[in-house]
């Protein structure tokens, strides 16, 4: 029998020198043997999952113990984990298995396996899968919603900033569709909860949800032949002296895929804007959209020169400001864009209406406070007769006085 005797450290190092072996070994392996790469790994895998019909794994309960016990083939040694199970789980994404490894929802040997781990070949894995929150059916949340007006086949909301409207990355719950199942458990029949346009998260104003299939058609068909009337005020920076409209269409940044940008292979978008009031470095529009792409007044207003304040996602840079109002602007925590109008042809009535919702108090307080720190003949409102905190045009009331609130709803039948 033969005996070595190691100084102390002399086990890890020779543990080392095997390790590499081993991987070395198995690197040559694959090199030489590559159509053994492309074997089907699923066979013979047990699972303690049920099937569907489609013979796609299904867990009744996302936090059961129910799990996949596999087996590591000899020919992936020297691969990484989530290599591995990406072979033995195609109907996984690389992503979502990553993800149980770092969510302890895969062990090998018994032990819970780590981001860059290594096997060998033979190990035992446990993996239990977790269904992915967009997998999940929404669900209703008690959440307070600021209905304008309801009835059987309507709901318009008056949305504040900071909701979202629908479910998804990074927003799977607290949202607006959460709130209206909540509010009409019957939208659960309806696609998307019976959303048909969106406004951005830090957007607020008036948004309408379709209460049945019937409606919901309606209202697509005329959002597609844009008879939907949406105005929108905007506080930008900037003193612009003209009406306009901006005509460019809107696709996603060539190289900032969360950004949209004005591009030639877009889809096209229309905006018309018209100046309510007038400020040193910066005015105030009621914008009018005849499109309705994905951050379109936003998009254009940059494009032409003149973003939003408050816009973290479009602003380039230190914008042109008098002293006096650089803090006031660049401190807004938000895109200053407000959904104030809204006018449709009733699904069922076949009427048409017509919603008005006030600035939000944030916004409205930031106008005051711009008024405030500029002289009066600095300011110039359209209608000069109008005196400052009277409505600016028909029946909306864009500075409304402190002691009655700073927001509000006017709703008229045409």
């Amino acid at each position: 029998m033969f005996f070595a005797a190691s100084a102390p450290g002399c086990d890890e190092e020779l543990q080392a020198v095997i390790n590499v072996n081993s991987r070395n070994t198995a690197k040559l392996w694959r090199m030489a043997n590559p159509e053994n790469n492309l074997r089907d790994y699923t066979k013979g895998r047990q699972s303690t999952t049920q099937k569907t019909a489609c013979g796609v794994d299904t867990i009744a309960n996302p936090h059961s113990h129910d799990s996949l016990q596999l087996a590591v083939p000899d020919d992936c040694a020297g691969l990484r984990l989530d290599q591995v199970l990406a072979k033995l789980l195609p109907e996984y994404s690389r992503s979502r298995l990553q993800e149980w490894i770092t969510g302890q929802q895969v062990k090998v040997d018994g032990a819970y396996a780590t981001t860059r781990q290594k096997v060998w070949g033979g190990e035992k894995l446990e993996v239990s899968p977790q269904s992915h929150a967009s997998e999940q059916p929404h669900q209703a949340e008690d959440i307070a919603l600021d209905i304008v007006y309801e009835d059987d086949a309507l709901l318009v909301i008056n949305k504040p900033a900071g909701l979202v409207v629908h479910p998804g990355s990074g927003n799977w719950e607290g949202t607006l569709l959460n709130a209206l199942l909540h509010h009409a458990p019957q939208l659960a029949d309806v696609p998307r909860a019976g959303i048909v346009h969106r406004l951005d998260k830090d957007t607020s104003g008036l948004l309408v949800v379709a209460k049945t299939l019937t409606a919901q058609t309606s209202l697509v068909r005329q959002l597609e032949a844009r008879s939907v009337q949406r105005e929108y005020l905007a506080l930008v920076y900037g003193e612009l002296t003209r009406a306009g409209k901006v005509d460019a269409p809107i696709g996603r940044h060539p190289a900032q895929r969360v950004k949209m940008a004005v591009v030639e292979s877009g889809r096209a978008a229309v905006t018309h804007y018209q100046i309510e009031r007038k400020f040193p470095s910066c005015t105030l529009l009621r914008c009018r959209l005849e499109t309705g792409r994905t951050h379109q007044i936003r998009v254009h207003l940059a494009h032409i020169g003149h973003p939003l304040v408050g816009d973290s996602v479009y602003l380039k840079g230190p914008q042109k400001c008098v002293p006096q109002l650089r803090a006031l602007l660049t401190g807004f925590p938000r895109q200053a864009l407000h959904a104030t109008r809204l006018a449709l042809v009733h699904p069922v009535s076949g009427e048409t209406m017509e919603w008005h919702a006030l600035l939000p108090a944030d916004m409205t307080r930031l106008l005051q406070q711009i008024r405030e720190a500029v002289s009066p003949h600095q300011t110039t409102p359209l209608d000069h007769s109008t005196p400052p905190g009277l409505p600016l045009s028909g029946e909306e009331v864009i500075f409304p006085p402190d002691k009655g609130g700073s927001r509000g709803v006017g709703v008229r039948n045409k």
